[in-house]
């Protein structure tokens, strides 16, 4: 009771704050019910005058409310289908910056995750450079064998947990409150979107993971020679501390810095383009969070990323996906895109395949009458899944997190390359990939595999069929004899038995007490 009473209170103040900050005027009153439409227009009475428009509202109020808002916003932003377009690109654009905390905390948490004093981790250490939401970045010194080598230290807020430990539980009760007083949204899956949420802010704070992140990435494009990732130390990192080497380069947003170093911005755009897909669909591990404050040009031109809080995971079946459905638009050949959705299962089968390619030629077909750089890779993929949503195609949320870091990526690839021709820079990616997976080679090595598998079973059968042996005597023992039950046994079905019959006979009292109340009330 107490802590529903607590929650409804922290909630209270939230609709408050963002009704105060204007938030609630990126709502479209058209999409919600009239009861709901009413408490709207009641919470924008209290709206400021000069309240701003967009995401600037929106990224003052997150920004008041604190670290877990700012983090929701930011989650919500990879979920259009949930907050809608207009609001999801608003919110793209809010900024997880915080306040630093002091250097001396930060040392503190430091020293009690590695168990060391400062002086011997680190031959200096600075004050923050960067504060986000969950944790901040220091420039520190070590020593390593081959001599003095600079690091980025980043370590987790103080008290940040217990923070987002208690706005989630009043996340959770604002959710459950959504599906009982609006039913129509639970289509929206409120809850479940918290708990994603909970689920992904968990893994972000902790940096032992972001730190196996590093490593993975690594070692997946360790042959790449245009695209590399800061290297981990394992021994400077726990769960509140990560340390990785430090990178000194250009932001890929400063553009006339890029443009002073001398470097082809052609050449950088696409490899943008091609690190990104090749991490999705050649490795099915990709950063996803790819805007341009995590990517920079390094002294000898190569891309390098950091940052590694929320990545993205694509199985074998999502990669072919991606590919064929991409290689289908170049070619134009939009019933083979059709048949990939039904092959993958995502359009359920009552659905005609030709009527489905259809609907994807609407899509394809006007990006042929335009110039290369006037088509955005990332438009298409987001009318595509809005096509599909008409065809009953479920929701997939590795597939919208692919969706809108494409849009991220390709914002920051045109950035550096206005007249960038999206189809020649992914084509060769691609066509690689199907290639390599769906041609002969690719079809025996899945023969192969399937060999291997057939060859399990085999071998498990003598086991199997041992199995089966006594569960058909367990069976047929069970048959002629029944089932035995002991003395503590029956008693407690008794027990049960006799719990239920006495809140039977009590709904029919009630029941009885009730008809006699309406009936008295009749006569009277």
């Amino acid at each position: 009771m107490i802590g529903s009473i607590v929650h409804l209170a922290r909630n209270l103040r939230a609709g408050f704050i963002l009704a105060r900050e204007g938030a609630l005027g990126l709502f479209d009153p058209s999409a919600l019910p009239p009861s709901a439409r009413l408490a709207l227009k009641l919470a924008r009475t209290i709206e400021r005058r000069q309240a701003k428009d967009g995401a600037a509202r929106l990224s003052k109020a997150l920004t008041r409310l604190g670290p877990s808002y700012v983090k929701f916003g930011q989650f919500l932003a990879t979920r259009p289908d949930i907050v809608g377009a207009a609001a999801a690109r608003d919110l793209e654009r809010l900024q997880d910056r915080m306040p630093p905390f002091p250097r001396a905390q930060a040392v503190a948490v430091i020293e009690a995750a590695l168990g060391r004093p400062i002086g011997d981790l680190f031959l200096d250490f600075s004050e923050p450079l960067a504060a986000a939401s969950i944790a901040q970045v220091h420039k520190a010194r070590i020593r390593t064998p081959e001599g003095e080598e600079t690091v980025a230290v980043k370590v987790v807020r103080p008290g940040v947990r217990e923070r987002f430990a208690r706005d989630l539980q009043a996340m959770r009760a604002a959710a459950r409150l959504f599906e009982r007083v609006m039913p129509d949204a639970r289509r929206l899956k409120p809850m479940e979107v918290v708990e994603t949420l909970a689920r992904s802010v968990s893994v972000e704070m902790d940096l032992r993971l972001e730190a196996a992140a590093v490593s993975e990435l690594a070692e997946n494009t360790r042959d790449d020679p245009d695209f590399r990732v800061p290297k981990p130390e394992w021994d400077l990192t726990a769960r509140d501390v990560l340390t990785t080497t430090w990178i000194d380069g250009i932001r890929l947003n400063d553009i006339e810095g890029i443009a002073r170093a001398g470097f082809d911005r052609e050449a950088l755009a696409q490899t943008v383009i091609q690190s990104f897909l090749r991490h999705a669909i050649r490795d099915g591990y990709f950063h996803a969070d790819m805007h341009p404050g995590n990517l920079f040009v390094d002294g000898e031109g190569r891309l390098v990323a950091v940052d590694f809080g929320i990545m993205g995971r694509l199985g074998m079946k999502e990669r072919r996906f991606l590919a064929e459905i991409l290689l289908g638009f170049i070619r134009r050949d939009y019933l083979r895109v059709a048949q990939v959705h039904f092959e993958a299962g995502y359009v359920p089968p009552h659905h005609s395949v030709e009527d489905f390619a259809q609907a994807i030629r609407a899509i394809g077909e006007p990006i042929h009458d335009r110039r290369a750089d006037e088509i955005s890779m990332a438009k298409l993929l987001t009318l595509l899944f809005e096509i599909t949503a008409l065809f009953d195609m479920a929701t997939r949320t590795e597939l919208v997190m692919l969706q809108k870091t494409m849009v991220v990526v390709e914002g920051v690839a045109r950035t550096l390359d206005p007249k960038l021709d999206m189809w020649t820079a992914s084509e060769p990616v691609v066509r690689e990939w199907i290639e390599r997976h769906l041609g002969p080679l690719g079809r025996a090595e899945q023969a192969g595999r399937g060999l291997l598998t057939l060859a399990g079973v085999i071998g498990d059968l003598p086991d199997l069929a041992l199995r089966a042996e006594r569960v058909l005597n367990q069976m047929e023992e069970v048959t002629a004899r029944g089932v035995a039950l002991n003395q503590d046994s029956v008693a407690a079905i008794g027990r049960a038995e006799a719990r239920g019959n006495r809140w039977g006979v009590a709904a029919l009292w009630i029941i009885a007490v009730a008809l006699m109340i309406m009936l008295l009330r009749g006569f009277a």
